[in-house]
């Protein structure tokens, strides 16, 4: 017997742009099959006309603190200004001002500048570097904040709100995937039961998304199936927000990073993957396969959905009007023939699923009174 990979059987889907290929190393490496479609795309930072205005008018005056939120938006902005022959102006004006710097990321970028921050909240939030803000005072000073990849509308107008004048630094910008084809493609893959979680890593990704389901009239399915099947992970509350926002629950890692994002997605998806006893044999359920004995067994989405059918009560009868129910495309009963039929030549072993007669079908569970 050879030792089952903790993800192999569960097929994950990933919408990020910026290190898609990070996380998706992460989850093959734990043995799992990774689809990608990318649901943004990042404007290069030297070819944005916005950034460079923008950086333009910090440079006009002087200004009372700039605010780092990401370490590679950071990084990014100083390498852009360099090529537009602005960096020394940029570094001397960040210099002569109070940086402040979202997480450690952000602070290592800012010190590699040659550059040391003033403050830096220990819960990496924005809210307490707002809150910081706010507390010290920021009624007529200058102060810009840099984005990453999508507004913050509450932050800057929290600081508008109380007397700052606040310049936006967009250092990089989120817009839909040049190729809309494989994000299209993921949509139909959740939505006929091929793929078993989503891992978020930006709220733009996981708007794009749901905007994409919704133009193509998708999205309430898209929505029920990330409510009731596939596991949506998300690196942070920010991320989560378009989902949480349409009720789509959510795991997330305690630390919003790559590797912990892996970590927890592994950890939810095997804690909720049912384990049984049918024939003499152990069975463990995964999201496209199931591990009989220790042994893998690839299985199709639709004798998949009939063998969870059976799973959710084992022993019990179902009927073949609740078993075309749970195929993922519906269907006569004559479908649920067939799956049965294909999930007995996946398993490798016909007992373990049951045929009774005029009733319907059951995993062979050894019921108290009966005999094996």
């Amino acid at each position: 017997m050879t030792d089952v990979m903790p993800l192999a059987g569960f097929a994950i889907g990933i919408t990020a742009a910026r290190r898609a290929d990070e996380l998706g190393a992460l989850l093959v490496r734990k043995g799992a099959t990774v689809r990608y479609g990318p649901a943004i795309r990042i404007v290069p930072l030297a070819d944005d006309t916005e950034l460079h205005a923008a950086t333009r008018l910090l440079l006009e005056e002087p200004v009372d603190a700039v605010v780092a939120t990401t370490g590679i938006g950071f990084r990014g902005w100083i390498e852009a200004a360099e090529g537009w022959g602005l960096g020394e102006a940029l570094l001397d004006r960040l210099a002569s001002t109070n940086v402040l710097t979202r997480g450690p990321k952000a602070k290592g970028a800012v010190r590699a500048a040659g550059l040391s921050e003033a403050y830096s909240p220990a819960s990496e939030s924005n809210a307490e570097l707002l809150q910081h803000l706010l507390d010290s005072g920021v009624d007529g000073q200058r102060i810009a904040v840099q984005l990453h990849g999508e507004p913050l509308p509450h932050f800057v107008d929290s600081l508008r709100s109380a007397g700052a004048e606040v310049v936006e630094i967009p250092v990089y910008r989120w817009v839909g995937p040049t190729d809309p084809g494989p994000l299209d493609r993921l949509i139909d893959a959740v939505l006929d039961g091929s793929v078993d979680a989503l891992p978020f890593t930006s709220a733009p990704a996981a708007a794009s998304m749901l905007a994409m389901a919704k133009r193509t009239g998708r999205q309430p399915a898209l929505v029920d199936a990330l409510t009731r099947r596939v596991l949506v992970a998300c690196v942070g509350p920010i991320t989560a927000g378009p989902l949480a926002a349409l009720g789509i629950p959510t795991v997330q890692p305690q630390r919003a990073r790559i590797g912990a994002l892996a970590r927890t997605l592994s950890e939810a998806l095997i804690a909720r993957s049912p384990r049984l006893c049918a024939a003499g044999r152990q069975i463990e359920l995964r999201g496209q396969a199931a591990v009989v004995d220790g042994q893998l067994c690839e299985v199709a989405p639709a004798p998949m959905a009939v063998l969870r059918a059976l799973a959710r009560q084992p022993g019990r009868v179902v009927s073949r009007r609740e078993l075309t129910a749970a195929l993922p495309s519906g269907g006569e009963e004559h479908a649920v023939e067939t799956a049965i039929g294909r999930l007995r030549t996946s398993l490798g072993e016909g007992r373990l699923v049951q045929t009774v007669v005029k009733r319907g079908y059951r995993l062979a569970v050894v019921a108290e009174g009966e005999s094996a």
